[in-house]
């Protein structure tokens, strides 16, 4: 019972990140089954079952609060649920030895990148209102999606930089865009894991408990995502990434490092970790000012032209 209580607040807390960045619920849950020893197929399978109903809720809060660009949903969607059945079939013939290091070296990298991304840059802003090509959007979601099954997760990480980077919508609808179209990757990933390792394989109990939290915190995360500072909680969950698969890695046939080595790689990760939470709540704080500054410079300019007299004709 205290196992299901734990996962139903894991899968609120990931919705929670997931509906704010556009990405992290896949890996931050695959991550925490992995860690229990879950099988990595059926951890994949498991979290994609429970994203048809958490991703149903998030698009469904994200259109109600006109965060969804349909149009992007479209040219995304149906090229990662491609993406996303081959990669569950294929994750799905490998064995147990073998799959569970392969997807925490896939969810190490992306917590990595989410680090990265948003500790350095923060979110990206360009040129708003030009359109997004098909021949850009069906590739990214083809590796998306392959990268989203085989990686427990990933589907956000991949997708929702690469859009945030083309300045072209604005962040909200970004996010909200690849929370709605992720409802076709889940379909299609968990039709391809129930022909691949079957329905047996996978406890329904955790689906539901997972699917549970994410569908509660799913409205909340759509409103959210206006008012919370994304730096900051993209660096805090890149770092829970990277501590808990290393932590994987460590402990796996392939490296087994001893005790003392495992304990050095922590402490040396937790410090970086620290370091980054503290530059994205520094940098953050600054664009507030920033935006303050500028705030108050064109109210008083505003203000200035308005008492200026006019000029006799």
């Amino acid at each position: 019972m205290r196992s299901l209580i734990l996962l139903a607040l894991v899968g609120f807390a990931a919705q929670l990140v997931d509906g704010s960045l556009g990405m992290a619920y896949g890996v931050t849950s695959t991550t925490l089954l992995l860690a229990v020893g879950t099988n990595a197929a059926a951890a994949s399978a498991t979290v994609h079952l429970a994203e048809i109903g958490t991703t149903l809720a998030s698009g469904i809060s994200h259109w109600r609060f006109n965060n969804v660009d349909w149009k992007v949903v479209a040219k995304i969607g149906i090229p990662g649920a491609v993406g996303a059945f081959a990669g569950a079939t294929f994750l799905s013939s490998l064995s147990t030895e073998v799959a569970a290091p392969i997807m925490s070296l896939i969810l190490l990298a992306l917590g990595v990148y989410i680090l990265i991304r948003f500790t350095v840059a923060g979110l990206p802003r360009g040129e708003l209102g030009k359109p997004l090509r098909k021949r850009f959007l069906a590739p990214l979601g083809l590796v998306a999606g392959f990268v989203d099954a085989t990686g427990g997760g990933g589907w956000g990480p991949v997708g929702t930089p690469a859009i945030l980077a083309s300045g072209r919508i604005p962040p909200r609808k970004v996010i909200g865009s690849i929370d709605a179209s992720e409802f076709l990757v889940a379909i299609a990933a968990s039709v391809g894991f129930l022909v691949g390792i079957g329905s047996e394989n996978i406890d329904f109990a955790w689906v539901g408990v997972l699917l549970l939290g994410g569908v509660i915190a799913a409205p909340i995360a759509a409103w959210l995502v206006r008012h919370i500072p994304p730096r900051i909680l993209g660096s805090a969950v890149g770092g829970v990434i990277i501590i808990t698969n290393v932590r994987t890695l460590l402990r796996s046939d392939w490296i087994d490092a001893p005790g003392n080595i495992q304990a050095i790689a922590y402490i040396a990760i937790a410090i970086i970790w620290a370091g980054a939470i503290a530059y994205s709540v520094r940098e953050y704080r600054r664009d507030k000012e920033h935006e303050s500054v500028e705030a108050v410079e064109a109210e008083l300019n505003r203000r200035t032209e308005e008492e200026e007299p006019t000029p006799a004709a």
